[in-house]
């Protein structure tokens, strides 16, 4: 039995075939599926599942995350789709255990541009941090941080990078999307009008005139990995209290191969005020830095990473752009463009144009 209104791959018999093609289900078979609960993010649609079974299930999910296009956004944003259904499926499996939940069956269809994942659901053991847009404790960011340094340490410099895992992009494929870019900042600027100052927009000309040679660093291919694209605290799962566990990751729409800083001035310099980033940034950055090491990260001095950090910062300006060319709501990219700007000054980002 499944309740009306879901998805096919949520049947009774696509379930069961999912679970058993992942090992996670053996003679048994899923009788009846319910809905715990479902909700939208800004780009996707999350459905609990509640699972009964007939038979031997010993071991088997009492429930799971069906993960499927926000309807809004289906066919704008199918790549993001496609893209994190590659990753669940192709990526997660050469990975070291327990960074990220479990993924049982995803698919993308590229006629229809349908795609799904059916997710381990952490509910009972995991929790957020916080409640968006609230900042993490002390504690809970050094354990998100521990996660992110071991995740990007465990593809640092991978030899599969570029080819078996994702693509490099070229310079001329960066070169047309600076392009691209600047064609949306005009615009974004017009609309904005005196909501921009001109301090900023100098600092976006200067930026746009220089991308060719700020990209060299990433067109270096060294000291890079694979990296979220998305990475904000509200995108790890921390263990409940009393649960021995590890943080997981999760959301990977975004991903790509490039420099791994990109992921930690999102989280901090573009999400946190400048009291909270100035209370934990350097901290942060320096157990980031120690927890690479302590994972095999070799060559990388501290210097490195924070010459990468203030060059990540400087290339956030870019995001809140890029945001609103895609309307996401104002409430969102706005205060992601104060933030980011207050960091390019605290940290003289300016400098490396």
């Amino acid at each position: 039995m499944t309740d009306s209104g879901l998805p096919e791959v949520a049947d009774t018999a696509r379930l069961t075939a999912a679970l058993r093609k992942a090992g996670a289900l053996d003679a048994g078979a899923v009788r009846e599926v319910k809905v715990l609960h479902e909700r939208d993010t800004v780009v996707s649609h999350i459905t609990r599942l509640g699972l009964r079974y007939v038979g031997e299930s010993a071991g088997a999910p009492q429930s799971l995350i069906l993960k499927t296009p926000h309807a809004a956004f289906a066919k704008p944003l199918a790549n993001a789709g496609r893209h994190e259904v590659a990753y669940y499926t192709q990526i997660v499996p050469r990975m070291p255990a327990l960074l990220t939940p479990r993924c049982f069956d995803g698919n993308f269809d590229e006629e229809s541009l349908a795609w799904h994942l059916l997710l381990e659901d952490l509910t009972d053991s995991h929790e957020i941090a916080t409640q968006w847009p609230l900042p993490p404790s002390r504690g809970q960011a050094m354990a998100i941080v521990t996660a992110l340094a071991h995740w990007h340490a465990a593809w640092w410099d991978h030899a599969g990078l570029g080819e078996t895992v994702g693509t490099w992009a070229s310079s001329a494929d960066t070169a047309a999307d600076m392009e691209t870019f600047a064609s949306h900042y005009d615009r974004f600027a017009d609309q904005l009008g005196d909501r921009l100052s001109e301090e900023r927009r100098t600092l976006y000309r200067r930026f746009i005139d220089q991308s060719d040679r700020l990209l060299q660093r990433y067109h270096s291919h060294r000291h890079l990995t694979i990296t979220h694209g998305d990475a904000h605290i509200w995108n790890f799962l921390l263990p409940r209290a009393g649960v021995a566990d590890t943080v997981r990751i999760f959301d990977f729409d975004l991903w790509d191969v490039n420099v791994p800083t990109g992921d930690l001035a999102y989280m901090m310099a573009m999400h946190w005020y400048p009291e909270r980033r100035q209370a934990l940034e350097r901290l942060l950055l320096n157990h980031y830095h120690d927890t690479l090491i302590a994972h095999g990260v070799s060559g990388y001095t501290r210097g490195a990473l924070d010459q990468d950090y203030r060059w990540s910062v400087l290339w956030h300006i870019t995001k809140p752009v890029w945001q609103w060319s895609i309307n996401i709501p104002p409430v969102i990219w706005w205060n992601n463009l104060e933030r980011v700007m207050m960091a390019v000054e605290d940290l003289g980002c300016e400098e490396l144009l």
